[in-house]
């Protein structure tokens, strides 16, 4: 009878562990390049770029790397910035508007570097 009680409590509990999948974010893959090609700055970086952690959940971006004080700006296919924004100090995570529907790239801007990719929403 114990057997067949926790047989039957095991299997009652299997759908809600399948609820936590479901929820999981996913890493945007970053690139960097300079923000304006045109710009004439001898050198380049002279320490080596430390590429920013970002993931999304829906329209949930979240910042495993500060990112404060950079630009975030969403551009669509045709080169147009449709989002953009100041990210504040102490940012996480931000929530993108919902109005927005598409294939982006994501770019945070660091000075005079540029890191982009491309998100879903």
């Amino acid at each position: 009878m114990k057997r067949f009680l926790l047989f039957f409590v095991m299997m009652a509990m299997l759908p809600l562990s399948s609820v936590q999948l479901n929820a999981a974010k996913h890493g945007v893959q970053l690139g960097v390049r300079y923000d304006d090609p045109h710009n004439n700055q001898p050198g380049g970086a002279k320490t080596p770029v430390l590429i920013p952690t970002i993931s999304i959940d829906d329209y949930t971006l979240y910042f495993d790397t500060p990112c404060d004080g950079c630009e975030l700006r969403l551009v669509d296919e045709i080169n147009s910035v449709v989002y953009s924004l100041v990210i504040p100090a102490g940012t996480t995570s931000l929530v993108l508007p919902s109005y927005l529907s598409g294939t982006f790239e994501l770019q945070i801007v660091q000075g005079d570097l540029c890191f982009y990719g491309d998100i879903t929403l």
